[in-house]
C-alpha cells in the first residue's frame, strides 16, 4: 500500500481496509508517511462501520487524524492520548449513561498535547462540535467530508445514498499547521465491529492568503481555537447536558458588577418612595 503504514490488528484486501475485525479487544490504524504542507484542504473518507451486535451492544468507532505523531497505538480509539493537531471520532457506543445524545455521534476535537479524551464521558468535556449521524450498519456507501481552509473547519457527511452533503459541524477559528499527518484508526473492547476504510481522498484547496499570512511559518503555529471558552469548562451535568464550570476571572466580575448595580437601583427606588410617603404625611397634618 504506498504511502500508507499499518500496525495492529489492521487487516489489507483488494476493496478496503479492515482496522478492526468484529472482535473483541482490538485495535488497527493506518498513517500516511507524507505530512501535509497545504494551508487549505479537502479529506473525503469512504468508510464503513458493521456487524452482528444490536442496539448498543457494538463498538466502538473510528478516529480519523490529523496529527504530529503517527503510528503511536494507545486508548482513543487505537491511538495515543494528549495527541497534538485535529481529530475527529465517529463513536458507536454511549459509555456515558446519563447522557441524552443519540448514537452513533461525531465530534472534533483540537488538542495541543495538554487535553486528554475522556472516553467515560465520551469525550463530552474536550468536544468542540458534533452531531447524530446514523452511519453503522447502512446498506449504501457512507462517506464523510472534512474541510479546512482559512480557519474553518468543516465536517460533512453523506449516509443517505443522495450523493449530496449534509453539514455536521462547523467552526470558525481553528488553527491547525502544516507538516502534520492524515490518518485513521479504530479499537474494539468488551463490544466490538468491523471498522473498514474503503478510500481517503485529499484535495487542494485553491485560496488566496494575505500577504502577512503567506509569511507565517505554518509548520509551527500551535493548534488551538480561539473560543470564548475553553471545552474544559464544560461539566457533567445529571439530566446528560453542559452547564458552566466555576465561575472565575471575568465571570466573576460581571457577576459583582450586576449585583452593584442591583443594590444602587434598589436604593434610589426605596429612597423616592420614602421621600413621596414623607411628603404625603405632612399635607396630612
Amino acid at each position: 500500500m504506498p504511502l500508507w503504514d499499518f500496525q495492529g490488528s489492521t487487516m489489507l484486501t483488494s476493496q478496503y481496509v479492515r482496522l478492526t475485525p468484529d472482535e473483541r479487544s482490538k485495535e488497527g490504524s493506518i498513517w500516511n508517511h507524507q505530512p501535509c504542507f497545504l494551508k487549505d484542504w479537502e479529506m473525503h473518507v469512504h468508510f464503513k462501520v458493521h456487524g452482528t451486535g444490536k442496539k448498543n451492544l457494538h463498538g466502538d468507532g473510528i478516529a480519523l487524524w490529523y496529527t504530529r505523531d503517527r503510528l503511536v497505538p494507545g486508548p482513543v480509539f487505537g491511538s495515543k492520548d494528549n495527541f497534538h493537531g485535529l481529530a475527529i471520532f465517529l463513536d458507536t457506543y454511549p459509555n456515558d449513561e446519563t447522557t441524552e445524545r443519540v448514537f452513533p455521534y461525531i465530534s472534533v476535537m483540537v488538542n495541543n498535547g495538554s487535553l486528554s479524551y475522556d472516553h467515560s464521558k465520551d469525550g463530552r468535556w474536550t468536544e468542540l462540535a458534533g452531531c447524530t449521524a446514523d452511519f453503522r450498519n447502512r446498506d449504501h456507501d457512507t462517506f464523510l467530508a472534512v474541510r479546512y481552509s482559512r480557519g474553518r473547519l468543516t465536517v460533512m457527511t453523506d449516509l443517505e445514498d443522495k450523493n449530496e452533503w449534509k453539514n455536521c459541524i462547523d467552526i470558525t477559528g481553528v488553527r491547525l499547521p502544516t507538516g502534520y499527518y492524515f490518518g485513521a484508526s479504530a479499537g474494539t473492547g468488551d463490544l466490538s465491529d468491523n471498522h473498514d476504510i474503503i478510500s481517503m481522498k485529499l484535495f487542494q484547496l485553491m485560496v488566496e492568503h494575505t500577504p502577512d499570512e503567506e509569511n507565517i511559518d505554518w509548520t509551527k503555529i500551535e493548534p488551538s481555537v480561539n473560543f470564548l471558552k475553553s471545552p474544559k469548562d464544560n461539566v457533567d451535568d445529571p439530566t446528560g447536558n453542559f452547564r458552566s464550570g466555576p465561575l472565575t476571572g471575568w465571570r466573576v466580575f460581571l457577576l459583582l458588577l450586576c449585583a452593584l448595580l442591583g443594590i444602587v437601583i434598589c436604593a434610589v427606588v426605596g429612597a423616592v418612595v420614602f421621600q413621596k410617603r414623607q411628603e404625603r404625611n405632612k399635607r396630612f397634618y
